[in-house]
């Protein structure tokens, strides 16, 4: 069963021309497209499905700064501001709001780790304050259980994942940009090395600057170019139920499973970093790069089975572009969930939160989290193809800094300052990764 999301309408006619293209209008893509319109720029939003149904309505909708890596923690806290400010600026509701994150634990190692944070978020000016056992157990008082301790980021939010892509889509329309559904992006057309066209199943776009914002399928497209982007697809598995009782957490965060209200009422449950690997020809491709990541979660990463290669976005197959592709045969990527994670993601959250048991199961849907090789995404101009400016590999954080990313495209694209630096996310630093590095938090 899909992810429940919110229905919007495509624009009526695919333009000629475009000053900005953006290709794929999960959250990251229609925040750079919103962000682009927002000052002045004719934009194009192109989805080969509908807008949101991947990735970006199948996330726990969590938009936070608390453990961000050093790198992704200035973009978490602008992206913030940005959320916060979007309902002002377009009149549309994403259902964002700083409930605050919870964080229960009872091992010290994990503690440790949540206060060493803490005093690197101090030095930063990023509030969260660590948790005594007295103050764990208040605040985690639904759970009706003893805690060593814990930490609350009082800034941090959440906004709701059925209805936030489309919201941020249609106030890219009101800007008088167009959204087009339903309409794949089969690939370049270049001029004098420099992208000059965008070719889609419906026509073709005239335009100087193309975003890659296409998620899982990001790295099957780079290659279609030449363009080698080392992007490994992990199958999440999450439910929601409800309604659920009052009284429960807005958003709560164990090893033993994460729990965040829905804006219905009832909650979406996952456990944390859990995940299968289907393995792909893609997969294989860039295994010696992933090896230090896969690694390090071995636990929480089980092999998985044949749905990466039945879906087709992780294919290295060269398509031609007057004939359709693999995303026009899988428009939107909707991966069984894994059973036995579904089961215990629910027995964990019962056990945890005994008012969940008489919530009944609303829906249970897997979904692609596309990941580079060290957790933070790949944002920046391909230097072999000026124009090509790539938004892809958010590791599943896309969601909560997706409104800084799309910020950052349009300073680089506008040649304004950046607000925040771009250099630790550039694509060129996959040319020389070395197989220890991995991310810092």
């Amino acid at each position: 069963m899909p992810a429940p999301l919110l229905t919007i309408e495509s624009s009526p006619r695919l333009p000629e021309r475009a000053d900005a293209v953006v290709i794929g209008a999960g959250i990251v893509g229609v925040w750079a497209a919103y962000s682009l319109a927002r000052r002045g720029l004719s934009v194009a939003l192109l989805e080969k499905g509908r807008v949101g149904a991947e990735q970006s309505s199948r996330n726990w909708g969590w938009c936070r700064q608390q453990n961000r890596d050093a790198r992704e923690l200035p973009m978490a806290t602008k992206s913030l501001d940005l959320w916060e400010r979007f309902a002002a600026d377009s009149g549309e509701d994403t259902g964002f709001r700083r409930c605050g994150l919870l964080y229960l634990s009872n091992n010290d190692e994990e503690l440790a780790g949540w206060a060493r944070w803490r005093d690197f978020a101090r030095t930063v000016g990023v509030t969260t304050h660590m948790l005594t056992s007295a103050e764990a157990a208040e605040r985690g008082k639904a759970t009706g259980q003893s805690w060593k301790g814990g930490v609350f980021s009082p800034s941090d939010g959440i906004a709701d994942p059925a209805r936030a892509a489309p919201a941020v889509a249609r106030a890219v329309m009101a800007l008088g940009g167009t959204v087009h559904q339903g309409c794949a992006a089969r690939g370049l057309e270049t001029t004098g090395g420099r992208v000059s066209a965008v070719v889609t199943e419906q026509g073709t776009i005239r335009t100087k600057v193309v975003v890659m914002a296409g998620g899982a399928w990001a790295s099957s497209f780079c290659h279609q170019i030449g363009v080698r982007l080392p992007l490994a697809s992990i199958r999440s598995s999450i439910l929601s139920v409800g309604p659920s009782p009052s009284g429960l957490p807005d958003a709560l965060h164990t090893a033993a499973v994460s729990i965040t209200r829905r804006g219905d009422g009832g909650h979406t449950l996952a456990i944390s970093g859990r995940g299968r690997v289907d393995p792909t020809f893609q997969q294989l491709r860039f295994a010696p790069q992933f090896l230090p990541m896969f690694t390090r979660r071995w636990r929480s990463l089980m092999p998985g089975g044949l749905e990466g290669l039945r879906s087709g976005h992780e294919t290295l197959r060269r398509w031609r572009l007057d004939r359709p592709t693999p995303m026009e045969r899988v428009r939107v990527l909707d991966p069984a969930p894994d059973r036995n994670t579904i089961r215990l993601t629910h027995e964990r959250a019962v056990t945890l939160l005994p008012g969940l048991k008489d919530a009944p199961i609303t829906a249970a849907w897997g979904g692609y989290i596309d990941s580079t090789p060290d957790g933070v995404p790949a944002i920046g101009e391909i230097d072999t193809m000026p124009g090509l400016i790539l938004a892809a590999g958010f590791s599943g954080h896309g969601f909560g800094i997706g409104p800084g990313a799309g910020h950052l495209i349009a300073d680089l694209i506008t040649d304004q300052t950046p607000i925040v630096d771009p250099r630790p996310y550039h694509p060129r630093r996959f040319a020389g990764f070395a197989a220890g590095q991995v991310a810092d938090f």
